[in-house]
Formats: structure tokens, C-alpha cells, sequence
């Protein structure tokens, strides 16, 4: 009998093994970035639930939303950053002018985050706050997608929307003890999972595209293989104008967040995405000498390692091509001597140090009700008293509604090596300043 079950699983887990490959294989086809998000206008058809919709479990799934909103939003804004590293994805954001700028950016980014909120705090019903919410995000893919057809840059794909989709589960699903995220209930990954899934069926996406399947194990397998493929390579060598288009985001997000500092933000999303050489802590220093030292072979530890050698090859065939980013093994000696950590100034390393002691906190009963209170009053205040961006922005531009479109302005956005100079350090006493401000 015991061996009858251990065929039974392996089967299974073959099968599911043969699924991710084939969705995998699927994504990336010529087909799937040729064909958009909709065929047609929305007008033209009518938006229905899935017939695998299970709405006890989708409930379940907004729940342990709530259980952890705090952490599962953060990892879904290190999610949003990663998914503009994608060069389709970036040249048709870009190409909208709808978050160019700080205060479009704003706008933009605001608008999404209380789209995605509405789908947690309200049922998914025709007619619904959250179902009139998705019809609005399908609409405005669709009309992204002809706008950049007329301007010769493609489509808003079914391949763009699947690897959106991961920004909004990948981390979380693959690396939860990083936000302090853990089941509270036997089902609730599945109910998660279905979710999702769920929402990115709702919002155009083919079931042989989605890449939230059957079971959590499925999507982790499938979100593996996106992030080593794809977002690590992609957050490596970043598509022009990603600087720009990161930090206007984060910029814009700091006007309902202060917390939030822009290149502690990034190094933490580089970080979660193995970046070569984005590391914090002493076992993740010891892995990347020991990775170093691989592929040295003897030679003189002075001798520089290519990053892209540390990674896996791309599933993205438009990286730009750039000249080869050396590690060198001595860099790594200490935490301290980490060239990308070693850049980032006081402010900087003090947001790394709150947010890694933040997340071990928030593993705890207590802090989890903390931080999700702060969550919760955070978004009253986004919604309805956003008082940074009044001062920033006028009181009348601040507040959000979705289902108006977002703004335009003709800000050009800065290539990346106006990001990438040499900056100079700040004198001590502004350094120490920027902790209080």
C-alpha cells in the first residue's frame, strides 16, 4: 500500500512537472507575445468568471490577504518594480506618459494599488465594486495595447500579463518567510493560489497562459523558473530607462508612504530577485564567495567574475547587451565591503536594518497585528487624506479615483546613466540629518 501511494505521488508530481513545462514553453512562443490581452473591445463581450471559479475558496483567499496585508502588499511593490525591468513591458509603460513623472507616477501607481485593494474588500460579483474594478484595468490594457500597436511597439501580450502576474504572487509565494508571511490555516496557499488565478483570468489572461495553476506547488515551479530566468537576468541588466521608471514610482509611492527610500528599495528588490552580489546577511555572503571561488578555478582571486556567468540563461531574447558587470572575490570578505551595499548612503543601509528587523518582527503574533493595523490606517489615509502629496501636488490632484484615467505629461524620461554616475557622498551632518527627514 505504501508503495502504491509513492507511485500515486509520483505520478502526480510528474504531471505537474509536464504542465509547467508546457505552460513555460507556451509563454514563450512568438505567439504568445503576439496576442494581446483582449481581441476585442470589452464593449463587444461580456466578462465572466472562470467555470473552475471556486468562490468559497477565492474568499479564502481574501482573507489571508487581511491575515498578512502588510507583508503581501510590500512584496507586491518589490514585485511592481522587477515587472518593469521587462523590456516589452517597460518601452509600452513608458510610451503611455502616464508615469513619466513623479506626480503621474503617483497617480499611476496609486490608482493600482486601491485597484488591487478592491478586489480584497469586496466580492467578486457582476456589478461589484471589484468587478466594475477589473473591467476598468482590461479596459485600459486593451487601449494601452492598440496605442502602442499604432506606435509600432506591440502589443499589451498574453505574455506581458503573465509575467505581470507574477509581480503580484512570485515573491510572496516563493519566498514568504522573507516577508513573515506563513499559512495560519492548512488551505490557505491554495485559496491564495486560486485566487489569483482567478484574477488573472478576469483580466484577459488564457488558462494556458496563467501561470497561477492547479496547486500552489505548480505556480512556486512555474514562479522558480520566471524568476531564474527571467526577472534575475532582467534585474541584472536592466532595459533602458528603467532607472527612471523605478524611481519615479518609488518617488511618487513616498508621497503615501514616507518610508519608503528609493535605493534601499531597489538594492532590497535586486536582493530578493539574486542579483550576483546583492547581499545582506553572512550565509548569503558565504554562498556568493563560494560561487566566486567556483568559478575562479585558481586563478589570482584579484581576477574579476563575469555576474552573467552566476546566472541562468534568459528566457528573454530583447536584453540589451551591455558590457559584463565583474565581481571580485575579495569584495565579499566582509558585509561591510559589498560594493552595492557600501554605495548606499546612512539613510540607506538604516531603512535595510529597520526592514530586516521589521520582518522578523512581523513573524511574530504582535507585529503582524502592528504593522497590519498601520497597513489598514495607511490606506484610509490614501484613499481618503494623502497629506504628503497635498503639499507635493495640490489637495485636488492628490486624490485618487479609479475609474477616472490617469493623467498624461510630456516628461522625457532620463536614460539610465544619468542614475548610474558617481555620486558624492554626503558631508557627515546632512548624512545623519537625513535619518530625522
Amino acid at each position: 500500500m505504501s508503495q502504491n501511494l509513492q507511485e500515486q505521488n509520483g505520478s502526480r508530481k510528474m504531471m505537474a512537472n509536464m504542465e509547467v513545462d508546457d505552460v513555460i514553453s507556451g509563454l514563450f512562443q512568438k505567439e504568445s507575445m503576439e496576442q494581446p490581452s483582449d481581441r476585442r473591445k470589452l464593449e463587444e463581450q461580456d466578462m465572466e468568471l472562470p467555470k473552475w471559479f471556486d468562490e468559497k475558496k477565492f474568499n479564502k483567499g481574501r482573507r489571508f490577504f487581511w491575515d498578512f496585508s502588510f507583508s503581501l502588499a510590500t512584496s507586491m511593490m518589490f514585485g511592481l518594480i522587477a515587472v518593469i525591468s521587462v523590456p516589452s513591458i517597460l518601452k509600452i509603460l513608458v510610451s503611455t506618459r502616464r508615469s513619466n513623472s513623479v506626480f503621474t507616477a503617483y497617480r499611476r501607481y496609486l490608482s493600482t494599488l486601491l485597484h488591487v485593494t478592491s478586489w480584497f474588500e469586496n466580492e467578486l460579483k457582476p456589478g461589484s465594486i471589484s468587478w466594475k474594478s477589473l473591467h476598468a484595468v482590461r479596459k485600459r490594457h486593451f487601449n494601452a495595447g492598440l496605442a502602442s500597436k499604432t506606435k509600432g511597439l506591440g502589443v499589451v501580450s498574453q505574455r506581458d500579463m503573465a509575467l505581470t502576474l507574477f509581480g503580484f504572487i512570485g515573491y510572496s509565494i516563493l519566498m514568504p518567510e522573507k516577508f513573515g508571511v506563513m499559512q495560519l490555516r492548512p488551505d490557505d496557499w491554495e485559496s491564495y493560489n486560486h485566487l489569483w488565478s482567478v484574477i488573472g483570468h478576469m483580466i484577459g489572461l488564457e488558462d494556458r497562459y496563467n501561470i497561477c495553476r492547479k496547486t500552489p506547488e505548480e505556480t512556486r515551479q512555474i514562479c522558480q523558473i520566471l524568476l531564474d530566468r527571467v526577472y534575475t537576468p532582467s534585474m541584472e541588466n536592466v532595459p533602458e530607462h528603467f532607472e527612471h521608471a523605478a524611481r519615479v514610482l518609488l518617488d511618487g509611492l513616498s508621497s503615501v508612504n514616507p518610508t519608503v527610500e528609493i535605493d534601499a528599495t531597489l538594492f532590497w528588490c535586486r536582493r530578493l530577485s539574486n542579483v550576483p552580489g546583492y547581499v545582506y546577511t553572512e550565509e548569503e555572503r558565504v554562498k556568493i564567495q563560494e560561487k566566486l571561488r567556483k568559478h575562479l578555478k585558481g586563478k589570482n582571486p584579484d581576477t574579476g567574475v563575469d555576474s552573467r556567468l552566476l546566472i541562468e540563461k534568459p528566457l528573454l531574447d530583447d536584453l540589451p547587451d551591455r558590457p559584463p558587470r565583474l565581481l571580485y572575490l575579495h569584495d565579499y570578505d566582509t558585509l561591510d565591503q559589498v560594493p552595492a551595499y557600501r554605495t548606499l548612503s546612512l539613510k540607506g543601509k538604516f531603512k535595510l536594518a529597520l526592514g530586516y528587523i521589521g520582518n522578523n518582527f512581523y513573524s511574530t503574533f504582535i507585529g503582524r497585528a502592528y504593522f497590519n493595523w498601520n497597513h489598514w490606517f495607511s490606506l484610509y489615509l490614501m484613499k481618503y487624506f494623502p497629506y504628503i502629496a497635498f503639499f507635493r501636488f495640490g489637495i485636488k490632484k492628490s486624490i485618487v479615483n479609479i475609474f477616472e484615467e490617469d493623467p498624461i505629461d510630456d516628461t522625457e524620461p532620463k536614460p539610465n546613466a544619468e542614475y548610474n554616475k558617481p555620486r558624492d557622498p554626503l558631508p557627515w551632518y546632512r548624512d545623519w540629518l537625513s535619518l530625522l527627514w
